[in-house]
């Protein structure tokens, strides 16, 4: 079989956490077998079902099948809705010839490599996180193609390659790109600068803390730039939107090298892609980990925070009287910003798309 010819199937969705880096990887295959035919497998109700059409990869859908994590009627169901999903896959992976599998964790990640299985289809995993899904886990007895985002991760026969991330962000040089970013956000070319997201849906308690904070950020200095998530406008004393000198908020900011590239220091939650993100462009990161489920986003951060390049602050810590005593005094520190840049670029990882195309290629070879 010639590279040229392959058919290559991509599974994964639900959050742009696993639809994001499919996409990296799919388009470092393309750039590595031009000729190749791709195609994504996420479930009808997804992110995937926008953000994969949008970029040029087609997709097809099976129907989502949780996993119940406690006794239930759902529980009792799982056996038929699973072998319902495997023979979905089975019927998928037959029409597109497929010569590969490639998963990135998720409900649809499961029911595709039990299907790929029972065909002898090579399967390549990619986990993002600290703490292996249960899609992964399971996928990892199945083959011995798996890497992930961060070396403590502990999954069956994992190498480490980084994290997946397009190549506007993994290229991106931040002193060159800086005054552009900030002219596009509409911001001071030259103030300190922060810039606050809780990703995509927001986070209400950063952003109820920094809204308490604008006047002394501003007194400090410092221009705000707070993306509040879409529907989670901060709300001013008047009931309308909240309006400061030195702070702009926007629900959303299209393309994340922008802020990545304007920012001096970014505050957000620490989710796997955007620990692996600042740390591949060498960002100066506070951390507010989400506080609620296994604590993962607490171990994303962890290695990035350990090696100097960013600092972590829980959720429940995270007040004005933190941004003022904490924060500000970091925002305006232009040594330990140096410092903490350098060591995120020393952990980062800025070609793990192609190091995973690189596994494919080695997978379908064997």
């Amino acid at each position: 079989m010639k590279n040229q010819n392959l058919s290559i199937v991509l599974a994964g969705g639900g959050t742009a956490g696993h639809i994001s880096p499919l996409l990296a990887i799919a388009a470092a295959l393309r750039s590595a077998v031009p000729g190749a035919r791709l195609l994504a497998v996420g479930t009808p109700a997804g992110m995937e079902t926008r953000l994969v059409p949008a970029a040029g990869v087609e997709l097809a859908t099976i129907d989502r099948v949780p996993f119940p994590r406690k006794p239930s009627v759902d529980l009792l169901r799982l056996p038929a809705r699973l072998a319902g999903a495997v023979r979905q896959s089975g019927r998928i992976l037959d029409d597109a010839s497929a010569d590969v599998l490639v998963g990135v964790g998720g409900y649809v990640c499961t029911p595709l490599y039990l299907a790929a299985r029972r065909r002898g289809i090579p399967i390549v995993i990619h986990e993002a996180n600290t703490r292996p899904g249960l899609a992964n886990r399971v996928g990892s007895f199945l083959t011995r193609h798996v890497a992930t985002a961060f070396d403590t991760t502990r999954l069956r026969h994992a190498r480490h390659v980084g994290m997946p991330m397009r190549r506007e962000i993994s290229g991106l040089d931040r002193d060159s790109a800086r005054a552009a970013a900030r002219e596009a956000l509409g911001l001071d070319p030259v103030k300190p600068t922060l810039i606050v997201t809780g990703g995509s849906s927001g986070a209400q308690s950063i952003n109820r803390a920094v809204a308490a904070s604008v006047q002394a950020l501003a007194a400090a200095g410092i221009q705000t730039l707070h993306i509040t998530g879409r529907g989670k406008t901060v709300q001013g004393p008047g009931g309308g939107p909240l309006a400061a000198e030195g702070y702009r908020q926007v629900e959303y900011v299209d393309g994340m090298e922008l802020v990545y590239a304007a920012a001096d220091v970014l505050l957000a939650r620490s989710g796997a892609a955007t620990v692996s993100e600042v740390a591949a462009v060498g960002l100066p990161a506070v951390f507010v980990p989400l506080p609620i489920g296994n604590g993962e986003q607490a171990l994303n951060a962890a290695g990035l925070v350990n090696a100097g390049g960013a600092v972590l602050v829980a959720d429940r810590d995270f007040t004005a009287q933190w941004v003022a005593s904490q924060l500000i005094p970091l925002v305006t520190d232009a040594d330990r910003l140096a410092g903490m840049a350098a060591n995120s670029r020393r952990l980062g990882i800025r070609n793990a798309d192609q190091l995973m195309a690189d596994l494919v290629l080695e997978a379908v070879s064997v």
